[in-house]
């Protein structure tokens, strides 16, 4: 089973789940343990607990119940401080089976009682022992409610609600063992009809109210009007998109904490797990190319911009690629208040560390250009890669000539413009690596 946009985690479930049975009945919890079931708890669990392989050093325990025509035995054990409690299943044949108190603790319904709830003292809240769980998986979660989904031979599968309104599966070893690596995954990418797995907790629409919270903190005007889980990216951040009631549209960044870390205008999310869906994005895409053009030509270029890209943000600035009208392309490096805004054709961009995708290979005449520039003639480029960068701050550039003879380094400088200020042959330079000029 796989859900869209899935990152990391792949589930494929049994077709049906091996959950804790109802061969053991309790309709009402015991006001307490009894002092002779947990005289022979302790007398026979250690040797179930280890013939089921549970990382559990016993604390407490007691015998739940036996079934006498099935020949099978039940225990419940504590193991310590902050360590999960077990329901274990002992056949008197055969290899035991082990529960944990949060998976035992789960009704089998909903406004049933549990089959066999845990009742030890050391067992009172196994939910609270997700939370270092989840928070070493990368997500931060204060649980508030916790239920069992079931197991696979190698899985454990539980359903996280936590404080704030965010809803979590945790998949887990089977036996559950809070030591072991566990994968977690937002409630909201099962939610589509053809995941078999499903968050029952809370409902999407609740779920779906953490927006708000981030729409707020944002603090962008948006009076939501619809709301859309976007995806979740592989360092367990998650995306969220807003539709506005003035007709805007963001998509919020939320690191896997829960906090917003970022925000993008649906004209600069494109390149965002799909872009806006909630919203028409088509008027705002035409302004926002519109400003680039003008910011384009601010800044000494001729590019009528047609399409653009979005780079990751750096501080302090924003980095794009645009489309030009005629086909071109160019690296656009803008900044508040324009000043030191930088505009590189997609020939010298690397120069800048950036590179086009959206537009043709666009050859090497711009280093041809620049060699003539700095007297040389008789090269037409055929080749090149960036070197590196030097002590003070210029990249050199080596390129290699059509005609097979050695080639060039070119030194550039990226302020105010990205321009060549020397070219020296590579008889002289030394660490040229192209073909033909070694």
């Amino acid at each position: 089973m796989k859900t869209p946009r899935a990152i990391g985690l792949a589930l494929a479930l049994m077709a049906a789940l091996m959950v804790p049975a109802a061969a053991v009945s309790q309709a009402k919890k015991p006001a307490g343990v009894p002092e002779a079931a947990r005289k022979a708890g302790m007398a026979r669990a250690p040797a179930v607990v280890a013939a089921a392989g549970l990382p559990c050093q016993i604390s407490d325990a007691r015998l739940v119940g036996e079934d006498k025509k099935a020949k099978v035995s039940y225990f419940e054990v504590a193991c310590g401080a902050g360590a999960m409690g077990y329901i274990v299943q002992a056949p008197a044949a055969g290899a035991p089976s082990a529960f944990s108190c949060l998976e035992a603790n789960t009704p089998p319904a909903p406004g049933q009682a549990p089959s066999a709830p845990c009742m030890l003292p050391g067992n009172d809240n196994p939910k609270a022992l997700l939370q270092p769980m989840m928070k070493t998986a990368g997500v931060e979660c204060i649980p508030e409610q916790a239920r069992g989904i079931g197991q696979t031979k190698t899985s454990t599968y539980m359903e996280v609600a936590c404080s704030g309104g965010a809803g979590y599966i945790v998949v887990a070893s089977a036996p559950f063992d809070t030591t072991k690596a566990a994968q977690v995954q937002n409630c909201l990418m099962y939610d589509g009809p053809e995941s078999n797995i499903k968050c029952t907790i809370t409902d999407r629409a609740t779920r779906m109210l953490v927006v708000d919270k981030f729409a707020v903190a944002a603090n962008n005007g948006c009076v939501i009007k619809d709301r859309r889980f976007v995806g979740t990216a592989k360092d367990n951040s998650t995306y969220y998109e807003a539709a506005c009631q003035d007709g805007k549209g963001y998509i919020y960044k939320v690191a896997a904490s829960g906090t917003l870390s970022d925000t993008y205008e649906c004209a600069k999310a494109t390149n965002i797990l799909g872009g806006c869906e909630l919203t028409d994005a088509r008027e705002a895409l035409t302004e926002q190319a519109a400003l680039y053009t003008k910011l384009a030509k601010a800044a000494g270029s001729t590019c009528e911009v047609a399409r653009y890209a979005l780079f990751p943000p750096k501080p302090g600035e924003e980095n794009v690629e645009m489309v030009c009208k005629d086909g071109s392309g160019v690296i656009g490096s803008f900044r508040p208040g324009g000043k030191g805004n930088l505009i590189v054709d997609c020939t010298r961009a690397p120069i800048t560390g950036f590179r086009c995708s959206m537009t043709k290979e666009p050859g090497f005449a711009a280093f041809t250009a620049d060699l003539k520039k700095n007297n040389v003639n008789s090269c037409e480029v055929s080749n090149s890669r960036v070197v590196g960068k030097t002590e003070k701050g210029t990249t050199y550039v080596e390129v290699a000539c059509a005609d097979k003879l050695k080639g060039y380094m070119l030194e550039y400088e990226s302020a105010p413009a990205v321009s060549a200020v020397r070219a020296v042959g590579c008889a002289f330079a030394g660490n040229c690596k192209l073909p033909g000029n070694t």
